[in-house]
């Protein structure tokens, strides 16, 4: 069932949650790169939401990803990487069709980002149906992020490349953006699921990068979140 959007947390006077996120490889890879992987400059918001989500996540809130700030140079390093000529059976189907992994593993190139680090902040927006004020979900956050608690290992685009992620006050570097921009180009926003996952559609903005900053436009999450 669709429910309206949550008032207020979007309101830029709000204080955000925020966390850096380092690690020594990363991919976010472009969907229209379809054999060999070719990764975005940086996160798309998806793959920022996917990072909390995998520290701190309920069911009775989203993340809105207000801006991503590229912490580190943008360095771009080829690899190659063993992976498997067909896709993994969705187990919602009534008869998944097993893989024999032997016989479809392949090698294939990857264009992937080389020690990076980002500064993530995001606005909690509850679910209209939940009484808790969004301060208890900042503070479980901010509390996981402090501890370094999490509830699987957020992933820097692809599973093997593991992240780091710490409060921005205990990062080591200089905390503030490097000074690049980069031409708008259409990125992955975010993909609305269906029951099929045939029917499964991607959604696209165009993202503009001004001194190592993407702001996320808020109008994109105004579309109703689907809940169970």
């Amino acid at each position: 069932m669709d429910r309206p959007a949550a008032q207020g947390a979007s309101d830029p006077k709000t204080p955000p949650v925020e966390a850096v996120l380092l690690g020594e490889y990363a991919c976010f890879t472009r969907p229209e790169t379809k054999v060999e992987r070719v990764s975005y400059p940086l996160p798309t918001p998806s793959a920022a939401r996917g990072m909390l989500e995998a520290i701190y996540w309920k069911p009775e809130f989203r993340y809105r990803i207000r801006r991503i700030e590229i912490l580190r140079p943008i360095a771009f390093v080829s690899l190659l990487r063993n992976e498997l000529t067909d896709t993994v059976p969705d187990p919602r189907r009534k008869r998944p069709r097993p893989i024999d992994i032997a016989e479809r593993r392949t090698q294939r190139h990857t264009l992937a980002l080389r020690n990076v680090a980002y500064r993530i902040c995001a606005d909690i927006e509850p679910r209209t149906d939940v009484p808790e004020p969004i301060a208890r979900f900042r503070d479980a956050f901010r509390r996981r992020v402090d501890k370094g608690r999490c509830f699987h290992r957020p992933a820097l685009g692809c599973r093997e490349f593991a992240a780091d992620f710490l409060p921005p006050e205990r990062y080591p570097g200089p905390l503030k953006p490097v000074p690049v921009d980069l031409p708008p180009e259409r990125m992955l926003f975010d993909i609305d699921y269906a029951a099929d996952p045939e029917e499964n559609q991607p959604r696209f903005f165009v993202a503009h990068v001004r001194r190592g900053v993407l702001h996320v436009p808020a109008h994109l999450y105004d579309r109703p979140e689907r809940h169970p």
